[in-house]
């Protein structure tokens, strides 16, 4: 979303090579029939449907409430017309929404994560993916945090308990192949 890219937004994120890494596997997965699914983060008017997290974090009330420019998603990854996008109001990408059910419809069993933040949706993500029977691929080169120190330190994590941390070229090698 341009709220993680927009320098004047108090969520941006260092410059980083991630958005343009998440992009070719993106291209890659749609060269190759695989479905992709996108997510934003959206607000009603007054973020009551942000709960606790927007009180704990009120930039995310007053960049996403449901029709700004920062909440939209950045070119370089934006959907094609068939391409679900799933709005959510927390982390998780899972969590309030129909993504495991979609998914299951379809014979899904593994996903490809990419986006930001590594730290938070990232990691909620691939948490709850495989709390829900998924096996989580987290592309390491597209995947960036607000920081070195917590963008690494999930990327550990996650490898030692929740996902496979894998390379570009290791996630469009495993998107190439048929199914």
């Amino acid at each position: 979303m341009r709220a993680y890219f927009d320098e004047a937004s108090p969520l941006c994120l260092p410059p980083s090579a991630c958005l343009d890494a998440a992009g070719r596997v993106i291209g890659a997965a749609r060269a190759h029939g695989v479905p992709v699914v996108h997510t934003r983060v959206a607000y009603g008017p007054d973020g009551v449907d942000g709960g606790v997290f927007v009180r704990k974090v009120p930039a995310l009330r007053e960049l996403f409430d449901g029709g700004g420019k920062l909440g939209e998603l950045m070119p370089e990854v934006a959907p094609t017309a068939v391409e679900l996008v799933l709005v959510k109001q927390y982390a998780s990408a899972f969590f309030g929404t129909s993504l495991a059910s979609t998914l299951l419809a379809q014979g899904i069993d593994t996903v490809v994560l990419v986006g930001v933040s590594t730290s938070g949706c990232i990691r909620a993500t691939a948490v709850d993916a495989i709390q829900h029977g998924f096996i989580p691929l987290v592309v390491r080169e597209a995947v960036g945090d607000r920081a070195p120190g917590p963008h690494e330190a999930n990327l550990y994590d996650l490898q030692a308990k929740y996902a496979e941390v894998v390379s570009e070229a290791a996630a469009i090698s495993y998107l190439k192949e048929d199914r």
